[in-house]
């Protein structure tokens, strides 16, 4: 059955069955019983890269588009190291970080797949050269 973003919304309740943890266990499965067994921890209840795009072509086909990019870019972030994420926000902070740093951070996204947020901290580098947000060398 193919999945169709206006009727199978929302996910939970009309397509359980295209709903997984990271582990591969089914929505159904996400129980206290699963929980108390070992099976569930905390790594098992986050969301998806595969429900996120999911989740993208609902808001898409709602015509809510900037939603659905910032789903996309969450969903490449999956991916991601909590440890990556923490560093590339903190070096977001104006005057945090140079424009090479910004490249850099870019670079280490991109190499996780993550080619959309690369692109994002790329802007800002830029947008905060612009407005005289980074820090100096």
């Amino acid at each position: 059955m193919s999945f169709d973003p206006i009727h199978d919304y929302p996910l939970g309740t009309n397509r359980p069955d295209l709903v997984f943890t990271p582990g591969g266990l089914s929505l159904s499965e996400v129980t206290l019983e699963t929980l108390r067994a070992g099976r569930l921890g905390s790594r098992e209840i986050r969301v998806t890269p595969e429900t996120l795009r999911l989740q993208a072509e609902v808001a898409r086909a709602a015509g809510r588009e900037p939603l659905a990019e910032s789903l996309e870019r969450a969903a490449e972030l999956a991916a991601v190291p909590d440890e990556l994420l923490l560093a590339v926000y903190t070096a977001l902070r104006p005057r945090r970080a140079t424009a090479e740093e910004l490249e850099g951070w870019a670079t280490r996204l991109e190499e996780y797949g993550a080619n959309r947020t690369g692109a994002l901290v790329r802007e800002a580098a830029s947008a905060y050269m612009e407005r005289g947000l980074l820090a100096h060398a």
